[in-house]
């Protein structure tokens, strides 16, 4: 019954993992660990996704309120406002089954393609992914600003599709994170007709996120092989 809640964040070089990835099939770990490149494992499925310079987004809200809706159509409703977005910034970007891009299932996010990803000439601009509890919904995805391929391209043992995705830098947009992220509010208040209130976080939610830290998302066996803690 709460208020729908949309977090704005960042990161330092990382990679985020599907809920079911095997990463040892995917990933050099190795090498990811010598260049101090954080993975995290994510409650929502799909592939591995590259981190460099994003402005990312979560989107958590009552299930009552996304209705009857399935799950694809819940991503051409919710990502509306990531169209709306690309438009302020100058960018047309249509959903891949609009432009007859056949889907390409992958491990690697950036190199795969499903129905609702969203193409800009053609090209897949980040990702988005999904999960559904018996009361919540959440949404999550980035928008990528830009990314150093040189960094992230020996990591993947198959094709990361680096080379070949949109980001705001290939683009020719030049934003700072501030901008960015205003132009991205703006955009969805003015999709779903929100109005904003800004809040932090409560002395009990700052310490779960803690405890989630310290006992789960630090902790290998989540990050590598994706096993609950007790």
């Amino acid at each position: 019954g709460d208020l729908p809640i949309l977090r704005l964040y960042r990161w330092d070089r990382a990679l985020s993992v599907g809920r079911f990835c095997d990463l040892a099939k995917d990933l050099d770990l190795q090498n990811v660990k010598e260049k101090s490149i954080s993975i995290v494992r994510r409650l929502s499925g799909g592939g591995i996704l590259v981190h460099d310079k994003d402005l990312s987004y979560s989107l958590i809200l009552s299930r009552s309120l996304i209705g009857e809706r399935s799950i694809k159509e819940n991503y051409r409703y919710l990502c509306r406002f990531l169209i709306c977005l690309y438009e302020k910034i100058g960018l047309k970007a249509k959903f891949a089954c609009e432009t007859g891009i056949q889907s390409q299932p992958s491990s690697v996010c950036l190199a795969g393609c499903e129905p609702y990803d969203l193409l800009i000439k053609g090209r897949k601009m980040g990702g988005n992914a999904q999960r559904y509890t018996k009361h919540a919904f959440l949404q999550h995805g980035s928008i990528p600003m830009g990314i150093d391929e040189t960094l992230f391209e020996d990591l993947f043992f198959e094709e990361s599709g680096l080379s070949e995705a949109a980001t705001l830098q290939k683009l020719g947009i030049m934003l700072s994170y501030d901008a960015l992220s205003k132009m991205l509010i703006e955009a969805f208040c003015e999709t779903f007709e929100a109005d904003r209130v800004s809040d932090s976080l409560s002395l009990a939610e700052e310490q779960n996120a803690k405890a989630l830290l310290e006992n789960k998302y630090t902790q290998e066996d989540w990050t590598l092989y994706g096993k609950l803690y007790s």
